[in-house]
């Protein structure tokens, strides 16, 4: 099954593919669209027990609510761990586990396509990594990097392709650098972008604001994989290429208010905001006010 035609995290039972947890709130198919190497759920799970399954993808889960005992079963040990909100579960692919829970909880799953890890590890210089799973996790920064791509997703991905894509490869290469196994070491991206290739970058950038920009778009424009390219833009810049595209864009729409004769949702289509009320929440923000007072200050826009 290919990443665009599956929407539920799955697992192997037996002979046959099912969703992990039963129980789901399942983010909305138009917002999941955005994700292109992750699956992410939100669950309200039960006093249950999943059944022996086999996870074909690296797995985390993030606990948000409940205190229950967790009880599991992998490769021939059995254990019980006492869980709290913050506490996480990193499965390796290739896990068959089975759990159990005594009580009512809430919690955030991530699954991580096989093609991202490999690029990822690949731009990190690691030909092959492995997990080992942990089932007892704490670990803030990760915690951290789900909840916002859970505001993200539900919020219907306000701020765009490139800050998903940025949400992605910042969980995947956290993920490989604390808790992947590999032989030799990683990739240090230390230099700055040529003054050539800033040039261009920023162009293609500002030249692509009205649509929905995806980071392995700008890194192929320059020739770089997405990793090495995302580093050395800040440092150069200051700023992830999503804050330069934010900032860009808010500036062009101050300027198209200040021109006056658009509506607020031209002007948020205009500037590559995908809905309106994205655009004002955005703009008030960065601005300390809406598009409309904005141009009530001096400058008139329709209604």
């Amino acid at each position: 099954m290919s990443s665009r035609a599956q929407d539920r995290i799955q697992v192997w039972q037996r002979d046959r593919l099912v969703p992990l947890l039963p129980d789901t709130h399942a983010l909305k198919a138009a917002a999941a669209s955005l994700w292109r190497g992750m699956l992410l759920e939100r669950h309200d799970v039960g006093a249950i027990e999943i059944p022996e399954h086999q996870h074909n993808e690296l797995c985390l889960h993030l606990q948000l609510s409940g205190a229950p005992e967790m009880e599991w079963w992998n490769d021939g040990r059995n254990r019980v761990e006492r869980t709290a909100p913050g506490s996480m579960i990193l499965l390796a692919p290739g896990t068959r586990d089975r759990l159990r829970w005594t009580e009512a909880s809430s919690r955030l799953v991530v699954s991580v396509k096989p093609e991202l890890l490999a690029r990822v590890s690949e731009e990190l210089g690691v030909r092959q990594v492995d997990f080992a799973n942990r089932w007892a996790l704490r670990d803030a920064g990760l915690a951290r990097v789900v909840q916002e791509m859970h505001r993200e997703a539900t919020d219907g991905f306000p701020l765009g392709a490139l800050y998903v894509d940025q949400l992605e490869a910042g969980l995947t290469q956290a993920m490989v650098r604390s808790y992947g196994s590999f032989d030799g070491g990683l990739k240090a991206f230390q230099g700055r972008l040529s003054q050539q290739k800033l040039r261009r970058a920023l162009e293609f950038m500002t030249d692509n604001l009205h649509r929905d920009l995806r980071l392995a778009e700008v890194a192929a424009e320059l020739q770089m994989s997405e990793s090495h390219f995302a580093h050395e833009f800040r440092a150069s810049t200051g700023q992830t290429p999503y804050q330069y595209v934010l900032e860009q864009r808010l500036e062009r729409a101050k300027r198209l208010l200040k021109m006056g004769g658009m509506s607020v949702k031209e002007i948020a289509a205009e500037v590559g905001f995908s809905s309106d009320t994205n655009f004002v929440r955005a703009f008030r923000k960065r601005m300390g006010i809406t598009p409309a007072h904005f141009s009530a200050a001096g400058f008139t826009i329709l209604g």
